[in-house]
């Protein structure tokens, strides 16, 4: 009696399992098609049919930010501002840059950048 229990309770969880882990490969199976590669899969993004429009997708997403529906990491992706960068430097302003840094300057960027 416990031997039957005990695999129907697993035959449960299997089978829960699987339709889990299958549930995202069945979203993306209209644009992913198996292939004898590496990655096992090949990408046909024209594949894709989408709703919408990608302003609507950004109105969306700022709504849920507004309204606190996002979970940790997805509202903390920084809006782009184009105003904010500013007009950048050319290579030449950045090699200049660098040259004339101070001995002190060059070895605090060195530690920042350092791997360790």
């Amino acid at each position: 009696m416990t031997q039957q229990r005990l695999s129907l309770s697993s035959m449960i969880a299997a089978a829960a399992a699987v339709v889990t882990l299958g549930l995202p490969g069945m979203a993306s199976a209209a644009y992913e098609h198996p292939a004898n590669n590496e990655k096992g899969v090949i990408v046909h993004p024209e594949h894709f049919k989408s709703e919408k429009t990608r302003a609507q997708v950004k109105a969306e997403a700022e709504a849920a930010m507004r309204q606190g529906l996002l979970s940790y990491g997805e509202s903390n992706y920084p809006i782009r501002t184009p105003d904010a960068a500013g007009p950048g430097k050319t290579r030449e302003q950045v090699i200049n840059e660098l040259r004339s840094e101070s001995p002190e300057e060059r070895d605090a960027r060195l530690r920042l950048y350092s791997p360790g």
